[in-house]
């Protein structure tokens, strides 16, 4: 998962509501230790909503406005940054060391819980670590952790009793998708174990001619290059992937390159797509099996592939080595491949 704690943070940017209240502006002072800025902003999704000036011994006091109910920016440089909730109404004081910005701050006043909330929220996401590490647990492990996650992000939410309706429901939800995503990739992952059946694909376009399918390659490893031409670290691979495939001519491998040259990068047209794919195999001299996906998305679908390059390899019967394959340019790829005694 894309980092749990920054994706969090995303969406709890969402949050927002239009409930009306009775005060019309925020007050917001605070002091801030070891400070040397002089400018605190807050901002929204749409910009800058306010500036407030610090004082030499780090003081500020001031207040401001919100168009809406939503989670904003306090944030003194592009360094120090954190969320804070606002509506029109609040009465909020922050405290803390800028030098530990947003680990150091307390905050107190009317509206504060809402903040407060947030901020432990981010710091039981930043606690889990790397998902990587969740989903090679076994299923009775990763079980036992999901649960244990569910129990404290739940307790997190009812430990604060006067949050805003609108946090709170978008905290509710935001927690389902977090622990759907969960299951979906640990079982996803499992599907794309080692050893487990390779996802297919059929009838790709073959740049010599005809059309290939992965059973054409039945009987010998196949190691997939999954890239595009508009894709500047795809092209970076090249020249490695060429010396590979030098280095392991006559082996009992395929190298398989499978381009995802689509029509909005193209002019807006397949057949403009082909050609553009076709045209730099040619001009590149690229070596192995070029293939063109076209229209057909269900291979890339399959592997979840969200980025490219991507590399798969695969065995002589079509199972699974290794879902997401060092690139040509690691050093471990041409140790996985002589490990192989391909």
């Amino acid at each position: 998962m894309k980092k749990i704690s920054l994706a969090l943070f995303t969406m709890l940017v969402i949050a927002s509501c239009t409930k009306e209240h009775s005060k019309e502006y925020i007050s917001l002072s605070g002091k801030l230790e070891n400070n040397k800025d002089s400018i605190i902003t807050i901002s929204g999704r749409t910009g800058v909503v306010k500036t407030i000036t610090i004082k030499e011994d780090g003081s500020f006091n001031d207040t401001l406005k919100v168009p809406k109910i939503d989670i904003y920016t306090f944030q003194t440089s592009k360094e120090k940054r954190a969320p804070i909730y606002l509506k029109n109404g609040f009465d909020i004081s922050i405290k803390g060391d800028a030098d530990k910005f947003m680990t150091s701050f307390t905050y107190s006043g009317n509206g504060s819980s809402n903040t407060n909330f947030i901020v432990a929220q981010l710091e039981k996401s930043q606690s889990i670590g790397n998902p990587a590490d969740i989903f090679a647990l076994d299923k009775d492990a990763f079980d036992t952790k999901v649960s244990l996650l569910k129990k404290e992000f739940d307790s997190i939410l009812t430990s604060y009793n006067d949050l805003d309706s609108s946090l709170v429901d978008m905290a509710s939800k935001q927690n389902i998708q977090m622990f759907e995503y969960f299951e979906k990739t640990y079982e996803s992952n499992k599907k794309m174990a080692k050893g487990n059946a390779s996802p297919k694909f059929e009838d790709y376009k073959d740049a010599k001619g005809g059309e290939k399918s992965l059973d054409s390659f039945k009987g010998k490893y196949v190691y997939i290059d999954v890239w595009a031409t508009w894709c500047g670290p795809c092209i970076r691979e090249i020249p490695s992937l060429k010396n590979i495939e030098k280095e392991f001519h006559n082996k009992n491998i395929e190298f398989v390159s499978i381009s995802t040259d689509e029509s909005r990068r193209s002019g807006g047209t397949w057949e403009a797509a082909e050609k553009k794919w076709r045209d730099f195999v040619k001009e590149n001299q690229l070596g192995g099996v070029q293939l063109w996906a076209g229209q057909d998305f269900s291979f890339q679908q399959a592997y979840q592939i969200s980025g490219i390059p991507r590399f798969i390899l695969i065995d002589p019967q079509g199972n699974i080595v290794e879902a997401n394959a060092p690139r040509p340019s690691d050093p471990r790829l041409k140790s996985l491949l002589e490990s192989l005694d391909i």
